[in-house]
């Protein structure tokens, strides 16, 4: 479940805001030209998709963030990872051989404070050098 560029730009409004917006208010803070029922439609299809709750509010709905963007960024990737096949960790490498010495620190870190799992191969280690990983590694 991929988003669009606007599903992207009203979701950052929901993230950036301290509470629940109504669609008013998410229109509100759009810096675009749309109409009102775009922002309704486009927050609609959003909850339908799990992706932001609809709480009631008198006969309006207010619109929440039903993860961060955190988390929300992560699911994306599973779901990716699972478009791919049986060769996921051949997907793992090349997205681990693609982000910076940075990112593949806080991932390194992040898999070492990790419990474990069981039955799984093991991941090769990214290279830090910068240079191209072969086909041999």
């Amino acid at each position: 479940m991929a988003l669009g560029e606007l599903e992207r730009a009203v979701m950052a409004q929901l993230w950036a805001a301290p509470g629940p917006l109504t669609v008013r208010e998410v229109h509100d803070r759009l810096d675009r030209e749309l109409a009102y029922t775009t922002v309704m439609t486009v927050l609609g299809r959003l909850a339908k998709k799990g992706v932001v709750r609809q709480e009631r509010d008198g006969k309006a709905y207010r619109y929440v963030a039903a993860s961060t963007r955190e988390q929300l960024a992560a699911s994306l990737m599973l779901d990716a990872l699972g478009d791919v096949g049986e060769d996921r960790t051949a997907a793992l490498v090349a997205f681990v051989d693609r982000v910076g010495p940075e990112e593949a620190a806080a991932l390194r870190a992040a898999l070492q404070a990790a419990p474990a799992p069981t039955g799984l191969p093991e991941v090769p280690q990214p290279r830090t050098d910068g240079e191209e990983r072969g086909p041999e590694s």
